[in-house]
């Protein structure tokens, strides 16, 4: 509601309170606050804001999370593309698949689709690749398929272009940068919290039946020495970690989808942070579901015994399973909390479909039954899954 609204006399107080009051209503459904958010100043202040909200559009609706999930991932360039998405969706509908994991904001920083949210349109991050997104979300779940925001939060070249402020820096003050090029954003900012919030909300909104996130940790790769940290005496990188789980957790727990996290393979058995701040135990009260990516090829050579674990998907993937189930159960959690992502790529290895069948048999034996398999060329290995004519989802319905 603009100043100059608001400076006339002649308005009636009791309706000027109303029309706040709707206003209010509409933001908490809608946008969150506006704070100082992420402009390079950190004091940002969006002008569209300022203005009358319009009238907040109806919710969306969801389809509730199948039992048991069976996915696989999609890019947002794929998304984007009718003719090579449509393909997915047929081989979903012919196979066991009931759900698709879509990049909503990738390695990249950028945000995939029109998230009608003004700061973020505001600060030019959005690159739309998904330009029909409502309306393809609308045609899977018409055909029972479950679809997953993935949202990756640490890893944002962009974010840190945007904003110097909230980037990970070097010693010597100047932004840091991985063995790729790429620049990360402080996993322990508020402002960057708030806004992996916003991007979250966005999803939801869009229709997404999930909120997944991917890169909650710390760098793995580079000049690692190079970095400043800023955490907090007293506090390590787990913390960190923790604490960011935990505001989402508190910022999107009004909404109706849960929330998910993907995690390194090894945080399975390591008991420790390994340096990127994930710890299976600190994760598992702030989500709904936690994705080990306990891809064979991903394990160092040795591990275990074996000189190529790559070879091994049937002895890397159940040992991680049930030892993940076993500490989740230690610490009163729920197995029923874990869905591994798989491998359908070759490295280390060829993944044929009986290598692909191996993985999911280790899962089954367990004592789980939901998964998601990850291909970044969309190339799916359709003999290593079931098939099937129906493709339904056990309980879905619209939300």
């Amino acid at each position: 509601m603009s100043k100059r609204y608001l400076a006339k006399k002649t308005v009636p107080w009791a309706l000027l309170a109303a029309v706040l009051m709707i206003a209010v209503g509409a933001a908490v459904r809608g946008f969150p606050r506006v704070s100082t958010l992420l402009s390079p100043s950190l004091e940002y202040r969006s002008p569209a804001l300022a203005q009358e909200s319009p009238e907040p559009p109806p919710p969306p609706k969801h389809i509730s999370t199948p039992t048991p999930v069976r996915g696989i991932y999609m890019t947002s360039w794929v998304a984007g593309i009718p003719g090579w998405r449509e393909k997915l969706v047929q081989f979903a509908k012919t196979s066991e698949i009931n759900a698709m994991v879509i990049d909503v904001k990738d390695y990249s920083g950028k945000i995939s689709f029109d998230t009608g949210d003004p700061v973020i349109k505001e600060m030019g991050v959005e690159e739309l690749r998904i330009k029909d997104l409502l309306q393809f979300i609308a045609e899977l779940h018409r055909k029972n398929i479950y679809v997953i925001a993935r949202i990756s939060s640490f890893q944002d070249p962009v974010l840190a272009k945007h904003n110097p402020a909230v980037a990970i820096k070097r010693k010597n003050g100047s932004i840091w940068k991985d063995g790729k090029g790429l620049s990360w954003i402080d996993p322990g900012s508020r402002l960057v919290w708030e806004y992996l919030v916003r991007v979250a909300q966005a999803a939801e909104r869009a229709g997404f039946d999930e909120l997944n996130f991917d890169y909650v940790r710390y760098p793995t790769d580079g000049d690692l020495q190079s970095i400043a940290y800023n955490i907090p005496a007293g506090k390590d990188k787990s913390d960190i970690i923790q604490s960011y789980l935990a505001y989402l957790h508190e910022h999107l727990a009004y909404l109706p989808v849960p929330v998910s996290v993907d995690l390194f393979g090894l945080t399975t058995i390591r008991a420790d942070d390994m340096g990127i701040g994930q710890m299976l135990e600190k994760v598992a009260p702030y989500v709904d579901y936690i994705a080990p990516m306990v891809y064979p090829s991903h394990y160092p050579d040795g591990y275990n015994g074996y000189a190529n674990p790559a070879l091994h998907p049937y002895e890397i993937i159940n040992q991680a399973m049930v030892r993940a189930s076993e500490r989740l159960l230690a610490a009163s959690s729920t197995p029923s909390k874990l869905r591994p992502w798989i491998q359908d790529f070759d490295l280390g290895n060829r993944y044929d479909a009986a290598m692909i069948r191996k993985e999911k048999q280790a899962i089954y034996d367990a004592g789980l039954d939901s998964w998601m398999a990850w291909d970044p060329k969309n190339i799916y290995t359709k003999g290593g899954y079931n098939t099937s004519t129906v493709n339904s989802l056990s309980g879905s319905t619209a939300q």
